[in-house]
């Protein structure tokens, strides 16, 4: 591959956990990890506008390709200049490969060698979606950080089906690197499957650091599996992968989930959650789960997190945003999922704070004890 684009610089490793401090550059700037990414599917994360993403500190954002493509279209997005003046957004993205959609919104779908024939899942049109298909649009979308088209298996799924799948996922990702047509601006990173079966991520970890990615995904985790068998894939998976490259992990977005990660070498994740459950008005405070509809909060005037300065807990009280949700009026979306996100990027700047201070198995536990994740039935999202 010639020179990429995309940089990890390691800053430091705790000692306590060894979990990595790092940041990763890109062409459209860089950004501290470990690092929570807001998911814009359609080119917006929901309900914000990009100034109140940067607002609350996020440097990245994820879109997604699949839905890209069918609305409003790769080429559309591409004559605007790409995702970034589209969306007017001039901080580094993310476009995942479409693969996992494609798996997850479709009941009808074929694997062939060649990709997968499946339907369109807003009105039943038979598609198409190939390595090189899935290149083509994430290059007219000019994200700084695409992903290879792999297959994200069921869990759980039995080991010779995996087996398969991962040898296929591999050459996938070698047709991937082949059909990119634009090395010297955007990354391309490889993901990493073979579900709860060590010797299968080992495969696929040998297979992908041979083809000299400049980063690599953990995928087919956070798809139903307990959060005990996520951490042991990530214990012996991360460990797998370059020092020198960014370590992402898709799809996971659950506070705990994240400190667990980035205990465990990861650099990246993203996940629709955040901003998915604050439409139903249910909050992450620094206490734990809040779901704000209860009628308990109906005279409630104090903020939504005591210890939160985002800008909705400056400005709004409990009561007002219940009855903003309860009336279904869309600036309650707006302020529940703007304090979702920015506990996220604010707590994982914290992380990295408490790696530069080798002190992030102290924050863990004093975190865990404050929102409730050590009790017996504490309550997750």
């Amino acid at each position: 591959m010639s020179t990429s684009p995309i940089r990890y610089e390691l800053i430091k490793t705790c000692k306590q956990t060894g979990a990595r401090l790092g940041r990763v550059h890109t062409p459209h700037g860089s950004f501290e990890t470990p690092v929570f990414m807001p998911v814009g599917t359609l080119a917006t994360v929901k309900t914000m506008s990009p100034e109140e993403v940067k607002e609350m500190g996020a440097g990245i954002i994820l879109s997604n390709t699949y839905h890209l493509w069918l609305r409003p279209g790769n080429e559309i997005v591409r004559e605007a200049g790409g995702l970034h003046k589209f969306m007017n957004w001039d901080r580094a993205i993310l476009t995942d490969s479409g693969g996992f959609q494609v798996f997850s919104l479709s009941d009808f779908r074929r694997i062939e060698e060649e990709g997968v024939h499946f339907r369109n899942h807003l009105n039943g049109d038979k598609l198409f979606l190939s390595p090189e298909k899935a290149m083509h649009i994430q290059n007219d979308l000019g994200s700084d950080i695409m992903m290879a088209f792999d297959e994200c298996p069921p869990y759980p799924a039995d080991y010779d089906y995996m087996k398969k799948s991962v040898e296929r996922t591999s050459r996938w990702a070698e047709r991937c690197l082949e059909a990119h047509q634009r090395p010297n601006d955007q990354g391309l990173f490889g993901i990493i499957q073979g579900g709860e079966y060590e010797e299968l991520r080992k495969q696929s970890a040998r297979d992908l650091i041979s083809l000299d990615f400049p980063g690599y995904a953990i995928g087919g985790l956070s798809v139903g599996e307990p959060k005990d068998v996520m951490n042991r894939v990530l214990e012996f998976t991360a460990p797998l992968m370059p020092s020198n490259k960014p370590r992402y992990l898709m799809g996971v977005g659950s506070p705990d989930s994240l400190i667990d990660g980035a205990i465990r070498g990861i650099d990246m994740f993203d996940c629709v959650l955040p901003t998915r459950i604050a439409r139903n008005g249910t909050l992450m405070t620094s206490e734990g789960r809040l779901v704000v509809k209860n009628a308990k909060f109906a005279k409630d005037f104090g903020p939504l997190d005591e210890n939160c300065d985002c800008y909705t807990c400056r400005n709004y009280s409990r009561a007002y945003i219940r009855h903003l949700i309860k009336s279904e009026e869309t600036f309650g979306l707006r302020l529940t999922s703007y304090h979702n996100l920015y506990f996220l990027v604010n707590l994982m700047e914290q992380v990295r704070q408490a790696i530069r201070e080798d002190r992030l198995g102290d924050f863990r536990e004093e975190f865990f004890e404050k929102y409730g994740f050590n009790k017996p039935n504490a309550k997750n999202f």
